[in-house]
């Protein structure tokens, strides 16, 4: 993925400026000028948000979104090879698969581990049995390759 131009950019000029500043606080104690230990803070402040903003830029990738899918918070990660996401109560049924899929290309797989090797992901709903009494149902279940990324629908 291609950084992200705003922050490039923004990382571009502040380390311009951090490069002004050098130079600035470099005649500051030259000259011995009053604010000279001011100008060595304000100087590695916007370095430090120069190098931010360029690293940002660079590891950021957006999130997938599948057509069809809605969007569903994860109520369960294990951390290794277990995420379970609810379901809204008015989810057509059409739209399980996607959003199953959707979740499981999301996933980071940096620092995850698992004896297979995947991940699996289940979409699921609580419905009530009787009163003060409820079930988990699992709508739809994918899983994960920790290696390629390779997401595969389960039946």
């Amino acid at each position: 993925m291609a950084a992200d131009p705003i922050l490039f950019t923004a990382g571009q000029w502040l380390g311009a400026a951090s490069g002004v500043l050098a130079l600035a606080t470099v005649v500051g104690y030259l000259s011995r000028w009053g604010i000279r230990f001011r100008l060595v803070g304000v100087t590695s402040f916007t370095a430090l948000l120069a190098l931010s903003c360029l690293a940002f830029a660079v590891s950021y990738t957006p999130r997938v979104q599948l057509e069809g899918a809605v969007s569903v918070p994860v109520v369960f990660d294990n951390g290794s090879d277990l995420v379970i996401a609810a379901a809204p109560a008015d989810l057509p049924p059409e739209a399980e698969a996607p959003t199953v899929q959707q979740v499981a290309q999301n996933l980071r797989g940096s620092g995850r581990s698992s004896a297979d090797g995947r991940v699996h992901v289940r979409l699921r709903r609580i419905e009530t049995v009787a009163p003060g009494l409820s079930k988990p149902v699992v709508l739809a279940e994918a899983t994960r390759s920790l290696d390629g990324g390779t997401v595969e629908l389960l039946p």
